[in-house]
């Protein structure tokens, strides 16, 4: 009878198992995710590390200033101070040119030649940002592949992120954490669309505009408004089937220069052929801006030029600060939106709105 048989010889018998909590692993109790704490900055010592040119170091400063937090946004002032005695002694130099011009070859191959003359050179190009992510959009590190890996040069991009005119509001400040660390050549690339022209043009000493060949009846408003704020242009592609047409269009440039205003009084803007292929023309560049340099100090323009544009900053960042400010408090936006749905009613004029936004001014 199965009552008497040994339980053992039966198929009712379990045998007994390992002690465990799940799939024979011992149980681990679950850890405990807590919060990091943010490491604290040295100021003084980033400080110290980026004028000594350490280059991982002044890309953790320029980290710094592009950050929107509150905290990072007082570290980044309280740095710029400390390097603010180590900056100026810069050329800075503002590239722009409608896409397809070659920009980023151009700023390869005449970094490049830079480098090799000893020269410390940074670049910060300016990106079209993302609509989606925010992030850059053509990665001018991939595109500048071989002078980013120079010893003597720095390549930043930065991602426009949607400020007026494709140039990020945080270049200026960028530009003089490359000043601090030793760069002489401060390279600055634009997208090169709309009113990025006029906001690197705000920025620097001398500003490049590199067409390609054929201008004559291609030359209309906008490359003419461009025109009239470029120090020198630079003919570009100069190579191969094109080289008669780039000296063609050279002098068909240097002829409307002739009757243009000078973007910087007392000199006279010059075209010159350039094969970034071929390193054709980049020396005649160079002597170009070296010109421009000896001739503008001499007459104290440099110097004069560096002032109004700081004191342009500070008045643009006023006016940053009070729109911030203004939309930063939540009132004002509910009021807005209240405001506009009523002017889009026909219920009120724009000009009405205003007074009623600011009814007191």
């Amino acid at each position: 009878m199965m009552g008497e048989k040994n339980a053992e010889e039966t198929a009712l018998y379990v045998m007994k198992g390992i002690e465990s909590k799940h799939d024979g692993m011992s149980y681990v109790a679950p850890k405990k995710f807590r919060k990091k704490r943010q490491q604290q900055v040295d100021i003084k010592q980033l400080a110290s590390e980026v004028r000594g040119g350490k280059r991982t170091s002044l890309s953790k400063a320029i980290t710094l200033i592009e950050s929107s937090n509150h905290e990072h946004k007082v570290l980044a002032q309280n740095l710029l101070q400390e390097l603010l005695p180590f900056t100026g002694n810069s050329i800075r130099i503002g590239i722009t040119g409608v896409p397809g011009a070659g920009k980023s070859t151009f700023i390869e191959a005449f970094g490049t030649m830079l480098c090799e003359m000893g020269k410390k050179v940074a670049v910060l190009a300016i990106d079209p940002s993302s609509t989606i992510s925010g992030g850059s959009v053509l990665g001018d590190k991939t595109r500048m592949e071989h002078l980013s890996r120079h010893q003597n040069a720095f390549v930043r991009p930065s991602p426009s992120a949607g400020t007026l005119g494709g140039v990020h509001k945080k270049t200026r400040e960028t530009m003089l954490l490359c000043e601090a660390a030793g760069y002489d050549i401060i390279l600055i690339e634009t997208v090169g669309v709309g009113q990025s022209e006029t906001y690197v043009r705000g920025m620097v000493d001398f500003f490049l505009l590199l067409v390609l060949t054929g201008a004559g009846d291609e030359l209309q408003g906008l490359k003419k408004g461009i025109m009239e704020l470029a120090d020198g242009i630079v003919v570009h592609k100069a190579d191969g089937d094109n080289v008669k047409k780039a000296k063609k269009t050279v002098q068909e440039y240097r002829k409307i220069l002739h009757f243009l205003q000078p973007s910087t009084p007392g000199w006279e803007s010059k075209a010159v052929p350039v094969s970034s292929y071929e390193k054709k023309g980049l020396e005649e560049v160079w002597e170009m801006i070296l010109s421009f340099e000896k001739q503008m100090k001499e007459s104290s323009y440099w110097f004069t030029r560096r002032r109004e544009q700081t004191s342009d900053w500070f008045h643009s960042m006023i006016t940053d600060h009070l729109i911030d400010s203004f939309f930063g408090n939540k009132e004002n936006k509910e009021l807005v939106k209240k405001l506009e749905e009523e002017i889009l009613q026909g219920k009120l004029t724009v000009t009405q709105g205003i007074h009623k936004l600011f009814p007191n001014q």
